[in-house]
């Protein structure tokens, strides 16, 4: 049974199980998903993330009612032009799209062709938001005009980035991170954020050695953007290691809507309620 959660955390995480590092098994994805549909924390939750490779091949076959109302979000791993495929297999398992999520482009790539070609698919689809994923190098800048313009127009397009990966250099560091939640900012342009946000508070991977954002950085410098403050600031709040001064940028803006910020996957979603509960931004006292 769900129990109304703040609305600043409210769909902050969506269910990414089947992605790594937790790389379920889809039964086992699926089944995990209701169970955290029908939970206390069930608002914090988002639609499960599925590979529109698996969906194309379907995989979704037999695991679900379709009178259930089942919702997910289609990440484009195949390809945009491979995407109406994959969506062709949705409708006569009674699953519900939400939000689809495609890479653009290759980092160095000019994003302008892909975008063309996502806003194509994009005017066919009802009800559904799309995400951009937008490689921070070359043709950022152009690309967020080129969203906020297509959003100006009426199309339900916005932007994601990726926050983390296999490799270092794909983690963005606090000061890139800071000007395009700016940039985003300037443009009225929300975003989502995918990849590396396993904890709250900004950390060093011992495993790794690479050290990854945290989501309840992302959260308080976010706020702060919304509210004029500069990439310098915005940079300050994301390089936080001390989880205080972060709790102190929410105070009195639990039941306030996010700003800007849709959300971010996690292949987790006890490991952000935890960090959100010792935080106080979710009540776990609700559970009982």
């Amino acid at each position: 049974m769900s129990t109304q959660l703040p609305a600043l955390v409210a769909g902050l995480v969506d269910d990414a199980a089947v992605f790594p590092p937790g790389s379920a098994s889809l039964p086992d994805a699926v089944a995990a998903h209701r169970r955290h549909r029908a939970d206390w924390y069930a608002d914090l939750v988002g639609p499960l993330l599925l590979p529109a490779s698996k969906v194309a091949a379907g995989e979704l076959s037999g695991l679900v009612d379709p009178a259930e109302g089942f919702v997910i979000g289609l990440i484009g791993d195949t390809g945009l032009d491979r995407l109406p495929l994959a969506l062709s297999f949705l409708p006569p398992l009674g699953v519900a799209v939400r939000q689809v999520e495609a890479p653009v482009a290759k980092r160095g790539e000019d994003p302008q062709p892909g975008l063309a070609e996502l806003f194509k698919l994009t005017e066919r689809l009802a009800d559904v938001a799309v995400f951009a994923e937008i490689p921070l190098t070359f043709g950022l800048t152009a690309a967020l005009d080129t969203l906020a313009e297509a959003r100006s127009r009426g199309l339900p397009v916005a932007a994601k980035f990726r926050t983390g990966g296999l490799a270092a250099e794909l983690f963005p560091t606090p000061a890139e991170l800071a000007a395009v939640i700016c940039a985003c900012r300037d443009r009225q342009l929300p975003f989502k954020l995918t990849a590396g946000l396993h904890h709250a508070v900004r950390h060093l991977d011992p495993e790794t050695g690479i050290t990854h954002h945290g989501f309840a950085n992302v959260l308080a410098a976010t706020l702060a953007a919304a509210e004029g403050a500069g990439v310098g600031t915005v940079t300050e709040l994301l390089t936080v290691r001390d989880e205080r001064p972060l709790v102190q940028q929410f105070e009195g803006r639990h039941d306030l809507a996010r700003p800007l910020w849709v959300g971010f996957g996690s292949c987790s979603i006890v490991e952000p309620l935890t960090d959100l509960i010792r935080l106080g931004l979710v009540n776990g006292r609700n559970q009982a």
